[in-house]
């Protein structure tokens, strides 16, 4: 499925969101929302492997270009509207999917509006990266994107010192990665800042949550994860065979693939 379109949609506090639309602009779809260090473009190889839907919108949450910035009023709630104004303008979505933060954020939203079908890939909820803040903090007063990416890869996602050397030699991927950082430590902190429901997508007709064959049971990604589980009892659990938390980097066929498999019918 190509790109044919992107919408800039505006948004609470002068800001402003763009949406990726792959396929059929006007057609019903799914609208997919990123998580942390990711905006819409990193999902376009999994858009482009979707094809159990017509349309596929992939929303450029706040404060990343080219959408507008957080602003100074930034909070949990801030992407729960902001996703709201994305489903009035896409009123005939069929299903809404989130991935990590995005995850959690499509849940949040199936409390307040009826979905026919919500899909998360590893959402994550409080205290997920809470004892990373004061570090983010420091970076990010700073300026010290470097930093940033180092905090979020070693001590948050637990990834190894030769993992991020990997990762700094890529001199185009890591420039996308400090970009991706800048609004990093206002996530993290609005994701830690209230406590969650009890229940989530109370709304949804069909909920699947997904999580990477790797991080089941293991923290932190896949500790969060069950603690989402519990808050959604009607879902229906499905794995990603042989992946971690960044599927749509490592391994965007297949989780196009498993997407399309959990089409809602």
């Amino acid at each position: 499925m190509e790109r044919t379109i992107q919408k800039r949609l505006p948004v609470a506090g002068d800001s402003w969101v763009t949406v990726d639309v792959y396929g059929e602009p006007d057609a019903p779809g799914l609208v997919v929302v990123p998580g942390v260090m990711s905006d819409a473009h990193t999902w376009r190889h999994v858009a482009g492997a979707i094809d159990a839907w017509p349309s596929v919108a992939v929303v450029n949450r706040r404060g990343r270009t080219p959408s507008g910035p957080l602003t100074s009023s930034y909070s949990l709630r801030t992407e729960v509207e902001d996703l709201g104004m994305v489903l009035d303008e896409f009123n005939s979505t069929r299903a809404l999917f989130g991935w990590s933060y995005g995850g959690f954020i499509a849940l949040l939203s199936a409390n307040e509006r009826p979905m026919r079908q919500v899909i998360a890939y590893e959402p994550v909820m409080r205290p997920f990266g809470r004892h990373a803040l004061p570090a983010l903090r420091a970076a990010e007063k700073a300026a010290d994107w470097d930093g940033s990416v180092e905090i979020v890869n070693r001590q948050i996602s637990g990834f190894s010192a030769a993992h991020v050397e990997d990762l700094r030699a890529d001199c185009h991927g890591w420039a996308a990665l400090r970009r991706l950082s800048g609004p990093l430590y206002s996530e993290l902190g609005a994701l830690n800042a209230a406590p969650p429901p009890d229940v989530m997508a109370q709304q949804a007709g069909q909920v699947d949550l997904i999580i990477g064959q790797c991080n089941r049971g293991t923290a932190p990604y896949g500790t969060s994860f069950d603690d989402i589980r519990q808050r959604v009892a009607h879902a229906e659990i499905h794995e990603l065979a042989g992946q971690g938390h960044l599927g749509h980097i490592q391994a965007p066929t297949k989780l196009g693939r498993l997407l399309n498999n959990l089409a809602a019918i």
